[in-house]
C-alpha cells in the first residue's frame, strides 16, 4: 500500500474537550477510504482536519502531524490555501454559488489567475464530463447553478471541485440529502474518479460503505479501533467493537 496521507499521534480538542485521540494510521492512495461510525464520534472532525478547515472553530488545538508530499500540514508555513485547492471538500449539502453553472465550475482556476478563455472552457467540460453532468447542462451554461436539481448540484460541487485540479477528495456525508437515485450517481462518479483521486468519504450508511470502500477506517469516540481494507474489515473485523458496531449492538 501506498499512503496518500500518514497521520501520527494526531489529537484534537476544542475549548480544552478532546475530540480526536492519537490517530495515528496510513491513508492508501487511489482508493476510496470510508471513514464509518456512529454520529459525534469525530469522523468529521478527522476529515476537516486534513484540509485545516477546523482552523475555523474558536479554541481548536491539535497535536501530531499530517502528512502529505512529505510535509507535515499542521506546520505553521503550510500555505493553507494552497492545501485547500489540492484537498478538496465536498460537504453534506449541496452550496452551489449565486452564480451560472459555468461560473461556478470555473471560480477556483479563475481566482487563481487563469484568463484564456479556451482553457476555462476547456476545464469547465472536462470538469463537467468528469461528474457526468456535461450531457445534461451543456445547453445552459449560462443558467443559474441554483435551477439545478439537489442532486445535479452536488454534482455541480463535485465538478467546481475537480477543476482545481486536487490530489485529494473529502467527502462528508455527500449523498445525506439526496434522494437514492442521485445518491447512486455520486457514487458510480466517485468509484470513476478514484484512479486519479484518492477520496476519503464519511458515511453513516453501512450499506453505502460496503458499495464503494476499498479501505475502511471505523472510529469511536475519537479513537480509531479498526482500519484495514474494506473485504477484511466488513467480513472478517479483528475487533470485538468493530463486530458489534456492524452488527448494530452499538
Amino acid at each position: 500500500m501506498e499512503p496518500e496521507i500518514s497521520i501520527k499521534n494526531f489529537s484534537l480538542s476544542i475549548e480544552n474537550n478532546e475530540i480526536l485521540k492519537k490517530i495515528s494510521l496510513d491513508l492508501p492512495k487511489n482508493q476510496i477510504v470510508a471513514i464509518i461510525g456512529p454520529s459525534g464520534c469525530g469522523k468529521s472532525t478527522l476529515l476537516r482536519s486534513i484540509n485545516r478547515m477546523n482552523d475555523l472553530i474558536e479554541d481548536v488545538r491539535y497535536d501530531g502531524s499530517i502528512i502529505i508530499n512529505d510535509k507535515n500540514i499542521l506546520s505553521s508555513d503550510t500555505d493553507v490555501t494552497e492545501l485547500r485547492r489540492r484537498v478538496g471538500m465536498i460537504a453534506q449539502t449541496p452550496n452551489p454559488l449565486p452564480m451560472s453553472i459555468y461560473d461556478n465550475v470555473i471560480y477556483g482556476p479563475r481566482i487563481h489567475g487563469l484568463k484564456d478563455k479556451e482553457k476555462k472552457d476547456e476545464i469547465v467540460r472536462r470538469s463537467l464530463e468528469r461528474v457526468g453532468l456535461w450531457e445534461e447542462v451543456s445547453e445552459r451554461l449560462n443558467a443559474p447553478a441554483n435551477k439545478l436539481s439537489i442532486g445535479q448540484q452536488q454534482r455541480l460541487c463535485l465538478a467546481r471541485t475537480i477543476a482545481n485540479d486536487p490530489e485529494i477528495l473529502l467527502c462528508d456525508e455527500t449523498t445525506s440529502a439526496l434522494d437514492p437515485i442521485s445518491a447512486k450517481k455520486i457514487e458510480e462518479e466517485l468509484l470513476n474518479l478514484k484512479n486519479d483521486y484518492t477520496i476519503l468519504f464519511v458515511t453513516h450508511i453501512l450499506r453505502q460503505a460496503k458499495r464503494i470502500a476499498d479501505y475502511v477506517v471505523f472510529i469511536y469516540l475519537g479513537e480509531i479501533v479498526e482500519h484495514g481494507p474494506a473485504e477484511k474489515v466488513f467480513n472478517n473485523p479483528s475487533e470485538k467493537m468493530t463486530k458489534e458496531y456492524l452488527e448494530g449492538i452499538i
